[in-house]
C-alpha cells in the first residue's frame, strides 16, 4: 500500500477530489444516477486504501462504524490486460459494465461517506503507458469520474510506470486536463519516499509537474520499503522531502509542507520493515504539527490482527503481522480529518518476534528466475517479482527481489 500494492492488493500517487459540499451527479453506462454530496477535503486526504474485491476485502460500513472513517481510497484501476486505453479494475474488469464496485460505493455513500478511485499500483499495465498522449489518458479517467459520480481520484504511479518518461508525461499531464475539467478537484501526487525524502525518479516527476506548470494540493512519499523502520526514519524522510519541495518549487518551509503528504505502511512491510501504533501515532503527530496535507496509508485490508499474529515472519494483503485490535490503524486517519474516533479496548499484547522460517534452495548468480521463484539469500528468503539472473537479492532497493523474511 505493500508497496507493491499490486502484490498485496502501494511510486507515485496523485488524489484528485472536489472541494465543498456540491453534489456532483453523474449518470454511468447502465443509465443508473450516482449522486453524492462532497465531504470536505481533510477526509479525502485522510482516506485510505481499500481493495473491494480483492485480500479478503472488510466491510466498508463495518469500519465505519467502528472509527467514524467517511473516505476510502479505493483500488486498482488499469489498462486492459489485452490492451488498449479504456479503464478496467485489476486490468481484467471493464469500469463501464461494472457494478461490485459500484455496490461498495453504494454502501459507503448510504451511510454518509466517499470514496477515491486508484489507478495504477505496481502490478498490470497502467493506462499512461497504454494511452497515446495526455488527453487520451485523461478521456480514460474522466470515464472513471463519470461512473461513479467521484469527487476523488488517486494516480498511485509506481514501477516500472514511473520509471517511463512518457507515461509519466501523460499521468501528469492528465491529473492537470481532469484539474481543468473538474472544477474544485483536490489534487495529490504521492512518488517513491527515501531517507533523502525521494530518489532521483521521484525528483523526475516532481520537474515533470513543474515543467507542465502542474500545482496539485499536495506531493506525498510513501517512506517503507526503503530500508525504513520506525518512526523516526520516517518523520526524518518527510524533513527532507520538505527541502526538495522548496528547492524545486521555490516556497519557504510552510508552503512547502502545506502542499507535502504522507503515505504509510501498516505493521511489516514487503521487506519486513515494522510500523505500529506507536509508529503511526508519531508520524501522525510531525504531520499535523507541521501542517501537512496528506495522511494515508495502505491497507484498510490489512488493518486487522493475523492468526497467528506475527502470520509466521511474513507479510500479508490481509492482516498486519503485529498485535493490534481491528481497524487501528483507520483511527489515525479518523483523527487526521479532525474527529475523535470511538473508543475501544486497548491494543492486547506487544507485537511478538518473527519465527524465522525454513530457508528455501540457495540463490545462484548462474540460474535463471521467473516471477514467483523463491529463493534464500543472507538467511533471508526471497520471491522474484520478474525474469532475473545473476541480480543479488537486497543489493537494489526496486530489484526483482521480494524479502519474505529471515530463515
Amino acid at each position: 500500500m505493500t508497496r507493491p500494492r499490486a502484490c498485496l492488493g502501494a511510486a507515485a500517487a496523485v488524489t484528485l477530489a472536489a472541494a465543498g459540499t456540491t453534489a456532483l451527479i453523474a449518470t454511468n453506462a447502465q443509465g443508473a444516477t450516482n449522486a453524492a454530496t462532497a465531504l470536505s477535503n481533510r477526509w479525502y486526504a485522510a482516506a485510505p486504501y481499500l481493495m473491494p474485491t480483492d485480500n479478503n476485502p472488510p466491510d466498508a460500513g463495518s469500519i465505519m462504524d467502528a472509527t467514524g472513517l467517511k473516505a476510502f481510497q479505493l483500488a486498482f484501476v488499469l489498462a486492459p490486460n489485452g490492451g488498449g486505453c479504456t479503464p478496467t479494475w485489476g486490468g481484467t474488469s471493464p469500469v463501464s459494465s461494472d457494478t461490485a464496485v459500484q455496490s461498495v460505493i453504494n454502501t459507503i455513500r448510504a451511510k454518509g461517506g466517499d470514496v477515491s478511485v486508484s489507478i495504477g499500483g505496481y502490478g498490470g499495465t497502467k493506462l499512461g503507458q497504454a494511452c497515446s498522449d495526455p488527453a487520451s489518458t485523461a478521456a480514460a479517467y474522466q470515464q472513471v469520474i463519470t461512473k461513479y459520480g467521484l469527487h476523488a481520484i488517486d494516480f498511485d504511479l509506481e514501477e516500472p510506470e514511473y520509471e517511463n518518461t512518457a507515461a509519466i508525461h501523460n499521468e501528469i499531464g492528465a491529473a492537470k486536463i481532469l484539474q481543468q475539467n473538474n472544477a474544485g478537484l483536490y489534487v495529490s501526487v504521492t512518488t517513491a519516499g527515501t531517507a533523502d525524502g525521494t530518489g532521483w525518479f521521484g525528483k523526475q516527476m516532481l520537474l515533470e509537474a513543474k515543467s507542465q506548470g502542474f500545482t496539485p494540493n499536495n506531493f506525498s512519499i510513501m517512506p517503507f520499503d526503503g530500508g525504513f523502520n520506525g518512526a523516526a526514519s520516517q518523520t526524518s524522510a518527510l524533513t527532507n522531502f520538505n527541502s526538495i519541495l522548496q528547492s524545486t518549487f521555490g516556497w519557504d518551509s510552510a508552503t512547502a509542507y502545506a502542499h507535502e503528504g504522507f503515505s504509510g505502511m501498516n505493521g511489516r512491510s514487503d521487506t519486513g520493515e515494522y510500523f505500529t501504533q506507536a509508529d503511526f501515532q508519531t508520524v501522525l503527530n510531525y504531520a499535523t504539527s507541521h501542517n501537512m496535507d496528506r495522511f494515508t496509508f495502505w491497507s484498510l485490508n490489512r488493518d486487522r490482527q493475523c492468526s497467528p499474529v506475527d502470520n509466521g515472519g511474513t507479510t500479508s494483503g490481509t492482516c498486519s503481522s503485529v498485535a493490534q485490535n481491528a481497524w487501528d490503524f483507520a483511527k489515525y486517519s479518523v483523527q487526521f480529518a479532525g474527529v475523535t474516533p470511538p473508543t475501544t479496548t486497548p491494543t492486547p499484547t506487544p507485537t511478538p518476534t518473527p519465527t524465522p522460517g525454513t530457508c528455501k534452495t540457495a540463490w545462484s548468480s548462474t540460474a535463471v528466475y521467473v516471477k514467483g521463484n523463491e529463493v534464500s539469500y543472507g538467511n533471508h528468503n526471497w520471491v522474484a517479482k520478474w525474469w532475473t539472473q545473476n541480480e543479488v537479492p537486497g543489493a537494489s532497493e526496486w530489484g526483482p527481489w521480494q524479502d519474505e523474511g529471515s530463515c
